[in-house]
């Protein structure tokens, strides 16, 4: 197993992944969860506001009990405002260890429109306790422009880091228009590589249907695997979220589904969906460590509408990811 999203083993601590049962504790709301290791713990950043801060982060000792430890932002960064001047709160994170140091993306934009930018913040540890948490945001990623004499056809939101085993790194982001992209980033900054400044095309539903989002790339044995969202989320228990998944020889592509389908076609296989319990499963996130993989993503009670963070472990069988079940009770 190749670990592009993991940390660095850390002498001494060993843990084992079971198949998971439900969360409980700090868990809603939770959208679009990011989910990381460092040392024995868990932790998991996310969309929604919790205590009236942005980017919340959540902290567990087993993946199971969940308590809030934390935030990234007081509110939406100065330079993101001047940008994008109606946003509301900064979406879908995106966290990873790389060059020493923690990097967590991150989206700021307003609903139904593409003009949206993705920045870029780090952080020397994960823990809130040590003298040494302090986010750093070192500001413009990528943007989108809805305006100009060539608007863009794609939206910079959802960006999710992709590390390879020789050490190139890359950003997929991507939400409805003309589906999921990729550029090439520095490793060395974070930012977008000069050397290759190429847009590349990963994944879209066009012409028939537009609603796919939230890539999140993983590099198993011979394979890269896309992971994405389809159709409605954010409608509370009317949302229709599923994920769906993909693979390729390499990063950029072309991936296709189990069928043989390739992604820029439309195509995916189903990874989960819904249930009466939970609506609309996606938002995902995946750690990768020889112990075993967990994804971690948001679904929807299916009375109240409330959207909760929600675990899955893993299993790969034929080359292809299976994941332990959504729950179907409370």
């Amino acid at each position: 197993m190749i670990r592009p999203r993991a940390l660095r083993p850390v002498p001494g601590v060993v843990f084992a992944l079971a198949a998971l049962a439900q969360t409980h504790g700090d868990i809603s709301p939770v959208h679009d969860p990011a989910i990381i290791r460092q040392g024995d713990r868990w932790y998991v950043f996310a969309t929604n506001q919790f205590n009236r801060k942005d980017v919340p982060q959540f902290c567990s000792a087993d993946l199971k009990e969940w308590r809030f430890c934390g935030h990234v932002f007081d509110g939406v960064p100065a330079w993101a405002l001047q940008k994008i001047p109606g946003a509301r709160g900064i979406w879908a994170p995106d966290v990873s260890f790389a060059h020493g140091e923690y990097r967590l993306y991150y989206a700021v934009s307003t609903f139904g429109s593409n003009h949206s930018v993705i920045g870029l913040t780090t952080n020397k540890t994960l823990d809130p306790e040590s003298p040494d948490y302090h986010w750093n945001d070192q500001g413009l990623v990528i943007e989108s422009n809805a305006s100009g004499n060539v608007p863009d056809d794609f939206n910079a939101i959802d960006p999710s880091l992709v590390q390879t085993p020789g050490g190139a790194m890359w950003l997929a982001f991507g939400s409805f228009w003309d589906g999921i992209k990729m550029r090439s980033i520095d490793p060395e900054t974070g930012k977008l590589s000069a050397a290759d400044t190429k847009l590349y095309s990963l994944a879209t539903r066009r012409p028939s249907q537009t609603a796919i989002e939230a890539p999140y790339v993983v590099h198993h044995q011979n394979y890269y695997y896309l992971f994405v969202s389809f159709d409605r989320c954010c409608r509370g228990k009317d949302s229709t979220y599923k994920i769906m998944v993909g693979r390729a020889n390499e990063p950029t592509g072309p991936y296709v589904d189990r069928d043989g389908k390739p992604m820029l076609e439309g195509g995916g296989t189903l990874l989960m969906e819904g249930n009466d319990a939970w609506k609309g499963p996606g938002g995902q996130s995946i750690f990768s460590s020889d112990a075993g993989d967990v994804m971690a993503y948001h679904a929807y009670d299916g009375v109240d509408g409330r959207a909760a963070l929600h675990i899955s472990t893993l299993t790969w069988e034929n080359g292809w990811p299976h994941p332990s079940p959504l729950a179907t009770t409370k």
